[in-house]
């Protein structure tokens, strides 16, 4: 991979230890992929967060670190809601971990939001046709698809590395010839809502690392366009797909798919739970104030009787603290910086009923509890259900 003198000189250590070292794996990198150089980023978003898969090794590492970030940058869901941490039942050992973890970041000139949507919180922090090294999978494919901005599915270290150096290697999402369709998926069920979820979730399956064009019968809102990408994502490696008709010229041969009315209901059929539920949990990923407004019409008027988390980013909930109040008056609770495939207080319980795919898909083998999937409506109902 060609270094420009500049790139060189930080590579020989004479930008600092941390930027030598972050250098190091942006160059180890574009080799394995075959970048032939570096590129400037206009962002970077950063898992290896939650103290629960960062560990101490991962928090001893980060505290090394010297210096700030040169790009705007953010960070993924934390292990837990960072103000409210004890409703969540996360042991004292733990928080103080993950708030050195944050704290770490923080020195580093990382902002601290923790969430999965930073294009919720910020709008300018991705635009079509620039390159991002972002990190986590459903923020990578809305980034892609629904932006149409650039980004490869970027690992915790390589994501950090960028964001000091200002730089990611050219390769992969980031060249035309990688950004083409290879599959093409007819979707004849009417969708709204989580069907997205279980869309994705089916179709990440099927395509595994492909880019799937979906042809539907309605324009999906922004909202669902965000589910159904975190679902194929988890289920398979998408990072991105199309969905409208601005899309490139597809490879030679392209594998057809028709998605039926009976396959998405089978999604709702084989994961749905009712009574061995012990929580409910809504928002991964994060909820956007649109969906909270859902939600708050959904819960008027009723008591939950089964543990409901709302998982949202801080940002959304201090624009709406009405809102959240409107919702917490039936005893749901909104955390902010986490979600909960991150957090170790998932573990806690037996079965959590999720209205999302990616959630569905990461539950059972990330938290190694039961999952069941079911519509917001579901999700409402039995929260509401007594026990």
């Amino acid at each position: 991979m060609h270094l420009t003198k500049e790139e060189e000189l930080i590579y020989l250590g004479e930008g600092g230890d941390t930027k030598r070292r972050s250098m190091e794996i942006l160059v180890a990198l574009g080799d394995i992929y075959g970048a032939d150089r570096l590129i400037p980023v206009a962002s970077t978003q950063i898992a290896g967060v939650s103290y629960k898969t960062l560990g101490e090794a991962g928090l001893e590492w980060i505290s090394d670190l010297r210096g700030k970030v040169v790009v705007p940058s953010i960070l993924n869901p934390a292990g837990m809601d960072l103000c409210r941490w004890q409703e969540m039942k996360i042991e004292e050992e733990f928080a103080r971990h993950q708030l050195e973890i944050i704290e770490a970041y923080r020195r580093l000139g990382i902002s601290p939001d923790c969430t999965c949507t930073p294009y919720n919180l910020r709008p300018d922090a991705a635009r079509p046709g620039e390159n991002l090294a972002w990190s986590e999978s459903s923020a990578v494919s809305f980034a892609n698809s629904v932006i149409g901005a650039r980004t490869n599915r970027e690992g915790g270290p390589s994501a950090l590395a960028a964001a000091l150096v200002g730089k990611t290697p050219r390769y992969g999402y980031h060249l035309d010839e990688k950004r083409v369709p290879t599959h093409r998926i007819k979707v004849e069920a009417h969708l709204e809502g989580s069907d997205y979820g279980a869309l994705g979730y089916l179709v990440g399956k099927i395509v595994r690392g492909g880019v799937p064009r979906f042809v539907f019968r309605l324009r999906p809102t922004r909202d669902e366009l965000k589910s159904l990408g975190a679902a194929m994502a988890a289920s398979g490696s998408v990072a991105l797909y199309y969905f409208d008709e601005k899309v490139p010229p597809a490879q030679d041969e392209i594998e057809d798919i028709t998605v039926s009315p009976a396959d998405v209901r089978e999604v709702y059929e084989k994961n749905f739970a009712d009574e061995d539920v012990d929580i409910v949990a809504i928002g991964c990923p994060h909820c956007s104030q649109k969906e909270l407004e859902r939600l708050a019409d959904l819960l008027a008027g009723k008591k939950v009787h089964r543990e409901f988390w709302i998982c949202t980013a801080r940002g959304i909930a201090e624009r709406c603290p009405r809102l959240v109040e409107k919702i917490e008056q039936s005893g749901a609770r909104i955390f902010c910086d986490t979600c909960m495939v991150v957090s170790p207080a998932s573990e806690l319980h037996r079965k959590m009923m999720v209205n999302s795919g990616k959630a569905l898909a990461y539950i059972p083998g990330m938290c190694k509890i039961e999952a069941a999937f079911g519509t917001l409506e579901d999700c409402v109902r039995v929260a509401a259900k007594r026990v």
